[in-house]
């Protein structure tokens, strides 16, 4: 690091020397601005106001379990950054969930919002609210109180959330109910809502999608084609699902899901009624992976995917930190040349300096995962217009705006005489729109 980034990045370190995923988080992104601040040194100057949230919000969130006792959890949320746009960015549900995270995701969401080119600040927030094991009655409960205190600090033009780990469109219903019937009006204070009130086409599945349509633009770039090629898929929600429904569409096979009990292997590739069954066995049954029944899948418990078969690509979807440095390790041994992050910040720093220096293409979250918030802001901009795309219209802007975010990084990282250094021209690129609106309105002198 430079003087100037090591004496901000010590600052921060000081103030919330406990906060280990922002701290990784800034450290991350900090890395990567060497050569930006060469070129542009005035850009120094917005570092320590862009790892400082400009607003942190924590609330008590009591409920109702089905035995009428009372339940408290801890609800979140961090308006990072709103230099290019409302806040914008996801609601996480789930027992890991503190002040850290939430403002580790929030810092991301700032340069993966920038990156997309819309109109779009940086927020985060959720709740160490488990879902899993909850009846939809506690579910309801929970998500209408967590709504009333979360109210008070959200507006279309102000703070637009959406769902992440734990928050899928049930809970998005159950919290756009509870906001409508306190304010009295429909408006777009929500994404990832249900088409036919509010809604868009392909949200669900932008994630998922946007980030194998990152990965096409990579491979078509080289003049590789992803027919025949294997996948290692790691996670079994959302991101998941969609990232391996595209991947069977581009012709490669997907060799595995996981959750947190283990992976479900098919050396064959799942076929796509395979893929229909795991998806029914989570967004319907609520089930786990092992409950996935075939005549030749292998069940790995308290395994990960990685290195589990040789493969071409990692799709890591599941969740922060879940590539090691030994994964990492064993996923070049297993030949894999394409890692394309689906989750947030999901490979160790280790992780990362094994990927590049065995030469593999490494593709950050902030840009691979970019497509759910891309859509998120297309579903803004319907809200506003009280307009619905087509599935196909929303599709092709998606493609386009993936398109747009894989040219940003490798075109920034070949500027900065880094070619082929994703995770820095993403970096920089994200931090370069946001500074520059930071400046131009006075943030900074």
């Amino acid at each position: 690091m430079r003087a100037e980034v090591a004496a901000a990045f010590e600052k921060v370190k000081a103030r919330d020397p406990n906060q280990t995923e922002f701290l990784q988080a800034v450290e991350e992104v900090f890395d990567s601005l060497g050569p930006l601040f060469e070129k542009y040194p005035h850009y120094v100057k917005v570092l320590e106001a862009i790892c400082e949230p400009e607003r942190v919000i924590q609330f008590r969130v009591p409920w109702l379990d089905d035995k009428n006792k009372m339940q408290v959890n801890r609800g979140f949320r961090v308006q990072f950054n709103q230099a290019i746009g409302p806040y914008k960015g996801g609601l996480r549900f789930h027992p890991s969930v503190n002040l850290s995270i939430i403002k580790f995701l929030g810092f991301e969401q700032i340069f993966k919002n920038a990156l997309t080119t819309l109109p779009m600040g940086g927020g985060k927030g959720g709740s160490d609210f488990d879902p899993k094991g909850k009846s939809d009655a506690e579910v309801m409960r929970f998500t209408q109180s967590f709504m009333t205190e979360l109210s008070r600090y959200i507006g279309p033009d102000v703070d637009v959330p959406a769902g992440d780990i734990g928050v899928g469109g049930r809970e998005i219903g159950y919290m756009y109910g509870q906001y409508k019937r306190m304010q009295g009006d429909h408006s777009g204070v929500l994404t990832g809502k249900g088409h036919g009130w509010g809604g868009s086409l392909i949200r669900p599945e932008a994630t998922g999608f946007g980030c194998v349509y990152a990965l096409k633009n990579c491979v078509d770039e080289f003049g590789i084609s992803l027919e025949g090629k294997k996948v290692l898929i790691s996670g079994s929600g959302n991101v998941a699902q969609y990232a391996a429904i595209k991947c069977k569409e581009f012709g490669a096979q997907v060799l595995t899901f996981s959750d947190s009990n283990g992976t479900i292997f098919e050396p064959n590739g799942f076929s796509d009624e395979q893929i229909q069954h795991v998806l029914d066995i989570k967004n319907n049954k609520r089930g786990r992976v092992a409950d996935y029944k075939s005549s030749t899948v292998q069940f790995l418990q308290g395994t990960r995917p990685w290195g589990v078969a040789a493969a071409d690509v990692a799709l890591p979807c599941a969740t922060q930190n879940e590539i090691s440095k030994e994964d990492a390790e064993n996923l070049i041994k297993a030949g894999v040349k394409y890692i394309f992050e689906g989750a947030n910040m999901p490979s160790t720093p280790e992780a990362i300096e094994v990927f590049k220096g065995n030469k593999a293409v490494f593709f950050p979250a902030k840009a691979a995962n970019a497509g759910g918030v891309a859509v998120s802001g297309l579903e803004m901009a319907q809200n506003s217009a009280r307009y619905f795309w087509t599935r196909e219209e929303v599709d092709n802007k998606l493609k386009t705006i993936m398109e747009s975010i894989w040219k940003a990084c490798s075109e920034t990282a070949k500027e900065l005489g880094h070619e082929g250094d994703y995770q820095l021209g993403a970096n920089c690129a994200g931090f370069k729109i946001v500074a520059d609106a930071m400046i131009a309105q006075g943030y900074v002198l």
